[in-house]
């Protein structure tokens, strides 16, 4: 589509990360079995930190739902495997998987890629006056990580917000009524990239403008045509 993207009412960005700002790949083929190698490691080292407790007996809660045991630590293991495998949006396991790359960005084992225009249209972005803001399932704390030790250097300054899934769900209209809220705009003054339509469409039904993401890696869509679509951040 040609529709325009940019317009005077646009006074702020929301973006996606995985296939928007970061390479599908990166994430499932270096995050995700990151903390699938460590988790048992972690865990034994930090069983008394309060906030791992608080990750495990969610996620103990979340497998007991499901009819699953996950009673000692050789159960959450597992279970927390399970989830990895299935990609599940599961705050509780995006919590812990964060805690652990937080070892590893600052070990410096672990550098997060985003693709080459990203860094350029931040800083472009945030000189010209935008909110840039992050909309992402993995947790602020993951998002924060990510983009504070990327290969292109901490672009964390050009970044103003960063909503998990504590705002909502990425598919429901709700989630993003309440990110404009929270950056005081209305909805048709965010423009929101995904690579995913169903996130676009909540964020059309919410108000906002939306552009479909394709990049290298990225799943076909359907109804893609019926957003606008960008291959870079550089055709914004």
């Amino acid at each position: 589509m040609s529709t325009p993207l940019f317009s005077d009412s646009i006074r702020a960005i929301l973006l996606d990360i995985e296939g928007t700002t970061t390479p599908i790949a990166f994430v499932h083929d270096v995050l995700f079995p990151y903390a699938r190698k460590h988790v048992r490691d972690y865990l034994a080292r930090h069983l008394d930190d309060e906030a791992v407790r608080a990750d495990i007996r969610l996620l103990r809660d979340e497998a007991k739902s499901e009819g699953i045991q996950a009673n000692d630590n050789d159960g959450i293991i597992t279970y927390v495997n399970h989830l990895i495998d299935l990609d599940r949006k599961s705050t509780a396991l995006k919590s812990l998987q964060g805690k652990i790359w937080h070892e590893g960005y600052t070990d410096c084992s672990l550098r997060a890629q985003v693709f080459a225009d990203v860094a350029p249209a931040l800083k472009r972005w945030r000189a010209g006056g935008l909110n840039v803001s992050i909309f992402s399932s993995g947790s602020v704390l993951a998002q924060q990580l990510l983009f504070a030790h990327t290969e292109a250097g901490d672009l964390t300054p050009f970044i103003s917000y960063y909503f998990d899934t504590g705002v909502g769900k990425k598919g429901e209209a709700e989630s993003y009524r309440r990110i404009a809220e929270a950056i005081k705009l209305q909805p048709r003054e965010i423009l929101f990239v995904s690579d995913i339509v169903a996130e676009l469409v909540a964020a059309r039904e919410a108000g906002m403008k939306t552009a479909l993401s394709i990049r290298s890696g990225n799943q076909m869509q359907d109804s893609r045509d019926e957003f606008p679509i960008i291959h870079s951040f550089d055709e914004l």
